[in-house]
């Protein structure tokens, strides 16, 4: 019963990194990545389409994004929907795309920490979150005396480590993105 409450918590957990990852995959570095267009939807036929099922995105060098449509007649449109994704990239269009990387200012760059403390605090309200309601069904199992206040403290302090190893990996991560936006 214990260990049910604690591995869905873990895996609640573990979702919760995941979603940090993703957005620390959309905060803009120096560096071009493929992830940074994952949210653009393109207009296909007139329906929103994401961008990686209309078209193949590489890495060209270090700051420029190779964009390849399935079908040249897309260019035009995923062309247009880069642009309107408000992510501050300006495409060259040819029979190919190339999105080249602006330079970051030093604003931006603070702009863009303060977007990734955000979320990892996001993460950790969420973790914490997880761990209140790991924390109340316990509560509620020694209320219903299934199990023993003994079982109840250990539970708890196991919860209490579970977590903190979760928050410190969110830390970990917020510091290593913080270190990758901070290089010029």
């Amino acid at each position: 019963m214990i260990n049910d409450i604690k591995k869905d918590g873990e895996d609640r957990m573990k979702k919760t990194l995941e979603v940090l990852e993703n957005a620390f995959s959309k905060v803009r570095t120096g560096r071009a990545h493929p992830g940074m267009l994952s949210g653009v939807m393109v207009s296909y036929y007139g329906a929103d389409t994401p961008l990686n099922q209309v078209a193949s995105v590489n890495v060209e060098d270090s700051r420029t994004l190779l964009v390849q449509p399935f079908e040249r007649s897309m260019v035009q449109a995923v062309d247009k929907a880069i642009r309107e994704a408000d992510l501050g990239l300006n495409p060259m269009t040819a029979d190919v795309i190339r999105v080249p990387m602006p330079a970051l200012t030093e604003e931006t760059r603070r702009d863009m920490q303060k977007l990734a403390r955000g979320e990892a605090e996001n993460s950790r309200v969420s973790i914490r979150n997880v761990r209140r309601d790991m924390l109340n069904d316990i509560k509620e199992l020694a209320k219903e005396k299934e199990i023993s206040e003994d079982d109840e403290r250990r539970a708890s302090d196991d919860i209490q480590k579970i977590t903190d190893k979760y928050i410190a990996s969110i830390d970990s991560k917020l510091e290593a993105k913080e270190k990758e936006l901070m290089e010029v």
